[in-house]
């Protein structure tokens, strides 16, 4: 009976023990486990949130790269309209368009009055357009009253420069004589035509002070000096 019963307290005590062991080390495990695991998921956190806060940051750059190029973009649109307005400048060239070229008719605005020298002569004032500047480069005007052969003026190459610079307040004179002969004939005009060359497609049709007898006229070429426009024959 003895031997079962010592058997049998020495199992329970064994049991004991053991119960007492497992719980102890149950109780000295279960921190370290949790710090293991806390220590284990920490890094994984702390890796995830890395990876996200690389990858805000990579979005960040890439929000921050992307104004670049929209500044880029804003450099291009300046610079085109700074082309364009270049060509403002080019297009101001284009008001002074007549500027240095030869005078046409249409170039000239003229005026005629009656004059009573040399037995009496029309004298022609050019003067340049507002904002022409051109130059008379052919000496002698084409002059004729009416449209016939016998109406044409001779040019009797007195007086002249060449070229003469018209622009502002600058004038040109011719003489015009529209009878050279001694005899009573003659055709009356109320108009005198003034062109800068013989084949200027824009003749001036001039109103005349009063009614010429023309007879054999003639016309000396453009001057400065309104004295080298009185027409006399050699």
């Amino acid at each position: 009976m003895r031997s079962r019963l010592a058997t049998r307290s020495a199992r329970l005590a064994l049991a004991a023990a053991a119960v007492t062991a497992l719980a102890v080390t149950s109780t000295a495990c279960s921190p370290d486990d949790v710090a293991d695991t806390s220590s284990s998921s920490a890094p994984s956190a702390g890796s995830g949130e890395s990876d996200g806060g690389s990858t805000s940051g990579s979005g960040s750059s890439d929000s921050t790269s992307s104004p670049s190029t929209s500044g880029s973009g804003s450099s291009d649109s300046t610079s085109t309209p700074s082309d364009s307005n270049a060509k403002p400048a080019a297009s101001g060239e284009g008001e002074k368009s007549g500027y240095g070229q030869s005078c046409g008719t249409n170039d000239l605005n003229f005026t005629v009055t009656s004059e009573s020298q040399a037995g009496g002569y029309y004298l022609v004032t050019a003067k340049a357009k507002s904002g022409i500047t051109c130059y008379l480069d052919v000496n002698t005007p084409s002059v004729s009253f009416g449209s016939g052969a016998d109406g044409l003026a001779s040019p009797v190459g007195q007086g002249g420069e060449d070229p003469i610079k018209l622009t502002g307040s600058a004038v040109a004179y011719t003489g015009i004589s529209p009878k050279t002969t001694n005899t009573d004939g003659g055709k009356e005009f109320e108009n005198v035509i003034i062109a800068i060359t013989n084949d200027d497609p824009d003749p001036a049709e001039l109103k005349l002070p009063d009614t010429a007898v023309v007879d054999k006229p003639i016309v000396t070429n453009w001057a400065t000096n309104r004295a080298e426009a009185v027409p006399v024959i050699a």
